[in-house]
């Protein structure tokens, strides 16, 4: 595949084309700038020959991707985490946070500016303004006003429980972008949802076609656009959704690694995060590296093909999306740790397992907000590994960033030169100097012959408010 020049980062550099920026929303529809003639940044250095992280001891890494949960939603109550059970509205009111299924029937407003409403100048007092769309069942959904106001029983999410227990939760991990699925999975590979490298201009929302249908990446209709954000907070303009910039899956070539995406339809999709950076959809390694469905991953590991990187992010129904998902969400992540741990690849494997955006649930920590699209509300994020620490709540200030860390110094990777340059590398959530531990299988509602008879999927994702 055709290597990019690095990233700078967002805050370093001012972009030489601005004036292609500034007609952005004009960019003809299907149209992704030419790949310009690359350059290495000094954060670039793949023969680096500093200490690993780990000392070599990780072969492989497993980002399992779900959708759309808080702390305080998915994992009220995990002893030790940061959780509480009561908020404050924009009336000064408390209000307790009641218990709310998985499979609720209604999706909250996830979107940059339902983010600011949230916000609210840091006060987080303004949950109860959230929009939320029309509820398919009415006996079953709270007022209005109170249905960002919710956790998940622990009787449906138990083997997630199981997991953070047996393993570390992240209580301080934030959505490096303040928006919903697309950037967000754009930052979880690349770092960034930039347009081109060296641009300040970040994609912001849920692209959409010309139909006003969900979207995202290369293969998108023509006419479907991205609106974008600038440093100033301005949604103004919009963008065709295929970029031009670096991920991770460079870094891990340049060494001779492999990687693999597993999603639930190749092509256009917002959380189809490689088909949206042009230089990877159009190389040979799409084919054989972005890979449908994500159950996959299931027989990649049994047969032996699990790459060093791997991506995972589920079918609708598996996603915890609210208003799409089916509830299997805990029973498709423990598919694939049990997989993985009760495999050969159990004694040098890392798995993080992690939500992409809060969803609107309501989160009762003030992210740090860092410029005019970072940082988000906290998500969820559980390592999983051998050396992991059991049972240990990691109160550290994470973003995906660190995810990109923790992969670049533990392959000794270099540096995409983004977000992850100022992240943590998420080692205090492990052990490398304890006897590996023994893998115990995580029960659950479903195994993996469950998901591997199911059929693909062709259900939209992502329907979001």
């Amino acid at each position: 595949m055709k290597k990019v020049g690095l990233l700078l980062g967002l805050l370093f550099i001012v972009p030489a084309g601005c004036a292609q920026e500034m007609g952005a929303r004009n960019s003809p529809a299907g149209v992704a700038p030419a790949l310009a003639p690359g350059f290495r940044s000094p954060l670039f250095s793949p023969l680096a020959t500093s200490a690993l992280l780990g000392n070599g001891k990780i072969k492989h890494v497993v980002i399992i991707v779900q959708e759309n949960r808080t702390p305080d939603d998915l994992f009220n109550g995990l002893p030790g985490a940061d959780t509480v059970k009561y908020a404050v509205d924009s009336k000064g009111d408390r209000v307790n946070l009641q218990p709310i299924s998985l499979t609720a029937p209604y999706d909250l407003d996830h979107s940059h500016s339902a983010f600011e409403i949230e916000y609210n100048g840091g006060r987080l007092d303004a949950f109860n303004l959230e929009q939320a769309s029309r509820c398919q069942h009415r006996h079953d959904c709270p007022a209005p006003e109170d249905r960002a106001f919710g956790f998940v029983p622990r009787s449906e999410v138990r083997p997630y429980f199981t997991i953070a227990e047996q393993y570390a939760f992240a209580d301080r991990m934030f959505e490096t972008d303040q928006g919903p699925s697309f950037p967000a999975h754009q930052y979880i590979l690349s770092g960034t949802s930039t347009i081109e490298e060296g641009s300040l201009l970040r994609a912001s929302e849920e692209p959409l076609s010309a139909r006003q249908k969900f979207t995202g990446g290369c293969d998108s209709p023509k006419g479907s656009l991205v609106q974008l954000i600038d440093m100033s907070g301005d949604e103004n303009r919009e963008f065709f959704p295929c970029f031009n910039r670096p991920a991770l899956t460079d870094l891990l070539e340049a060494k001779s690694l492999t990687w693999h995406y597993y999603q639930s339809l190749v092509g256009a999709g917002p959380w189809n995060a490689p088909d949206a950076i042009r230089h990877i959809r159009d190389s040979p390694e799409y084919s054989s590296d972005v890979i449908e469905p994500p159950s996959t991953v299931l027989t990649d590991v049994a047969e032996g093909r699990l790459s060093n990187v791997a991506w995972v992010t589920p079918t609708a129904a598996e996603s915890d999306h609210a208003g799409t998902n089916q509830g299997l969400g805990p029973s498709w992540v423990a598919s694939v740790v049990n997989a993985i741990g009760e495999s050969r690849y159990w004694k040098d494997t890392a798995i993080f397992i992690l939500w992409d955006d809060w969803g609107g649930w309501y989160d009762h920590v003030k992210p740090p907000k860092l410029d005019s699209f970072e940082l988000g509300f906290r998500v969820p994020l559980i390592a999983v590994s051998p050396y992991a620490k059991k049972g240990y709540i990691s109160h550290k200030q994470h973003e995906f960033g660190s995810i990109l860390k923790f992969v670049e110094e533990t392959f000794g990777l270099g540096s995409l030169g983004s977000t992850d340059v100022r992240s943590d590398d998420l080692k205090d959530c492990f052990d490398f100097s304890q006897k590996p531990r023994r893998f115990k299988p995580i029960s659950a509602p479903e195994g993996a012959v469950y998901f591997l008879k199911q059929p693909i999927s062709t259900a939209d994702p992502d329907t979001d408010f």
